[in-house]
């Protein structure tokens, strides 16, 4: 293709303004583009100048008055009353997760002390009622006597009036009321806020035993309870022999007053004597019709004594009844 005439050349130069590097001397310019152009012929570069528009006008906001506490530096009061305020707030925080963690433990702890307050307090008033004069002892009552005299128990009692209730002397108490042998036992029960009850259980007298020209109403245990020159009437006549007679549980003695004991009251209201030499050959003699009673040791003394209320009912005549055997008795 034919290039038009003046392609080939320079913008500038065909604007009428001469090349600089077109008219420098060929041995000026560079070997790179005396190669270039030996041979080749290179299209010129278009140059196209720009303008720079201007720079647009933007509207300024308006200027604001400075304000005076921007940028000013706080004193040293200021910061150590800030640091102080920040400090307390820290510290009431940990306490409240302090407290939040260990309410639990809190509440335990507060559950324990109260009722320990109680325990203490409880303990303390009772200590103090009981040892003041508001409890102290006024009146003595005695229940359960029938052959003793309540009053002279009571009276016996006296020196232990004044005394608070909790501290009464038992010892001395028990050392009075050993001066009553018919006393077998007792209870004591303080009635606040100043009564004394003595509820005693009396001996029951089984028999009366013969020591010299006296009379003794005894009990089951042998313990003297009244004596007398004449025989006590209502009670047999306990004539126990033995070397073991007064102590040994195995004596004569011990056997007849187990077989008294266990006879119904119909048939101890008519014994007259009893005797008992060991403990296997008891015998007792009947008071209106002078009727001896085999009755041997004082094992099965229910079915005998059911035995011998029959023979009584059905052989009234009959001066010896034989119960030693239980399973056989019988009568002459």
């Amino acid at each position: 293709m034919k290039r038009p005439q003046g392609f080939d050349r320079s913008a500038a130069a065909r604007a009428g303004v001469p090349d600089a590097a077109a008219a420098a001397p060929p041995e000026a310019r560079p070997a790179q583009e005396r190669a270039a152009t030996v041979g080749t012929v290179t299209e010129p570069i278009p140059i196209v100048r720009t303008t720079t528009p201007e720079r647009a006008e933007t509207p300024t906001a308006p200027r604001r008055s400075p304000d005076p506490s921007i940028g000013r530096v706080p004193s040293n009061r200021e910061i150590s009353r800030a640091l102080r305020a920040a400090r307390a707030e820290r510290k009431r925080v940990e306490r409240g997760e302090v407290r939040r963690f260990t309410k639990r433990s809190r509440h335990r702890r507060m559950l324990w002390l109260g009722a320990a307050g109680v325990v203490v307090a409880l303990v303390l008033g009772v200590v103090l009622v009981g040892l003041s004069p508001l409890l102290a002892l006024r009146h003595v009552e005695v229940v359960g006597a029938s052959r003793l005299d309540p009053s002279a128990i009571a009276k016996k009692l006296g020196d232990q009036v004044g005394t608070p209730l909790a501290l009464l002397d038992q010892a001395e108490i028990s050392s009075d009321l050993a001066g009553f042998p018919l006393i077998r036992s007792y209870t004591l029960e303080s009635h606040p806020p100043d009564t004394l009850i003595v509820r005693i259980v009396e001996r029951r007298p089984i028999g009366v035993v013969q020591q010299g020209s006296a009379f003794v109403l005894v009990d089951e245990a042998k313990v003297p309870i009244a004596s007398s020159a004449a025989r006590p009437a209502g009670f047999p006549l306990i004539a126990a022999t033995g070397a073991a007679a007064d102590a040994n549980a195995d004596s004569g003695f011990a056997a007849a007053s187990a077989v008294l004991a266990s006879l119904p009251s119909a048939v101890l209201g008519r014994v007259d004597t009893i005797s008992a030499k060991t403990k296997d050959d008891v015998t007792f003699t009947l008071r209106d019709s002078g009727a001896t009673v085999v009755w041997g040791s004082a094992e099965d003394s229910a079915l005998k004594s059911a035995d011998l209320a029959a023979l009584l009912k059905g052989a009234p005549e009959a001066h010896r009844f034989d119960v030693s055997s239980p399973h056989s008795v019988t009568t002459g």
